[in-house]
């Protein structure tokens, strides 16, 4: 009996577990918990649309690898080792909601995905969990991609096959990204600063494979959203990341080969060039130019970017 036991205690955790928990730490992260942040069953329930009993197994699941722990008098909070796994990350493999994603994506310009569909839909025809489904319903909603029919279903909205749509999203990025180098705030954080360099130089000597294509969106959309970070200016900050999740629906498919790899990465060094050494008006104009370029560029997709 001691055997089934201990069996039992050891046993691998459930796929809604992990996913849930890939859940929770994305909500930590997207929102700046901090540490000692009470995790509660309730709300994060409600956010992730499931009961309370496998929110408690998926905060259970975080403790065993220090990413939450129990409370002396119940309930689990934030803990220290949060922030340090954010800043270790380095270009993670895509997990589940984002295979979803880029399914999604991909169905949806093939013309596979119809305007109108349910979540039992999603979950049958991508073999997905209703969490993971819902994770990236919402994910397209926050950037009104998705619309939630009244009483059933989602709406798909037609932006992304929109070139107009793109040339607008220049053109409010072509706004606010060089202004944000300009703002009094702006404060260059060295080590993001130093992380961003390493990626860029890996970019320009790493071969070239279509495999390649997340990283490389992930790279550049990491150095914008931090640029926007670094501008002190929450809102310029949330506009950024909204794009990002915006642009991220079409910009898995890379149409424009290792040459244009090389522009962007040199391009990026070049800014944090000039902003390392002080200069942010030399550097906001390069960073004008570098969007004005990318803009100009043709595509296989209408709704695919390069930067």
């Amino acid at each position: 009996m001691k055997q089934k036991s201990s069996s039992r205690e050891k046993a691998s955790p459930s796929r809604l577990q992990r996913e849930l928990s890939a859940g929770i730490m994305d909500l930590i992260r997207s929102e700046g918990l901090a540490p000692g942040t009470r995790l509660a069953e309730v709300a994060l329930a409600e956010r992730l649309q499931v009961s309370r009993t496998p929110v408690r197994a998926a905060l259970k699941l975080l403790a065993t690898s220090k990413l939450s722990r129990a409370g002396k008098h119940g309930g689990y909070f934030v803990t220290d080792a949060v922030a340090a796994s954010h800043k270790a990350l380095r270009q993670p493999a895509p997990d589940n909601t984002d295979r979803l994603f880029l399914a999604i994506a991909s169905d949806r310009r093939a013309g596979r995905l119809p305007d109108e569909v349910s979540e039992h839909d999603l979950m049958q025809r991508y073999a997905a969990t209703r969490p993971v489904v819902q994770r990236v319903l919402t994910k397209l909603a926050e950037v009104a991609a998705v619309q939630r029919k009244p009483g059933h279903g989602w709406r798909f909205h037609p932006i992304f096959m929109d070139e107009q749509a793109r040339h607008e999203s220049y053109r409010y990025r072509l706004m606010i990204e060089p202004a944000g180098l300009l703002e009094p705030g702006f404060r260059l954080d060295p080590a993001w600063a130093a992380d961003m360099r390493r990626r860029h130089e890996e970019a320009l000597t790493m071969p070239w494979n279509q495999a390649a294509t997340i990283p490389l969106y992930e790279i550049n959309a990491a150095f914008h959203e931090g640029l926007a970070a670094a501008s002190g200016n929450r809102y310029l900050l949330v506009a950024i990341q909204q794009q990002n999740r915006l642009r991220r629906f079409g910009n898995y498919d890379w149409t424009f080969g290792h040459e244009r790899v090389l522009v962007n990465s040199r391009e990026h060094l070049a800014i944090l060039d000039q902003l390392e050494a002080g200069q942010h008006e030399a550097a906001a104009a390069l960073l004008r130019r570098h969007l004005e370029s990318a803009a100009k560029l043709r595509h296989r997709w209408p709704n695919a970017d390069t930067d």
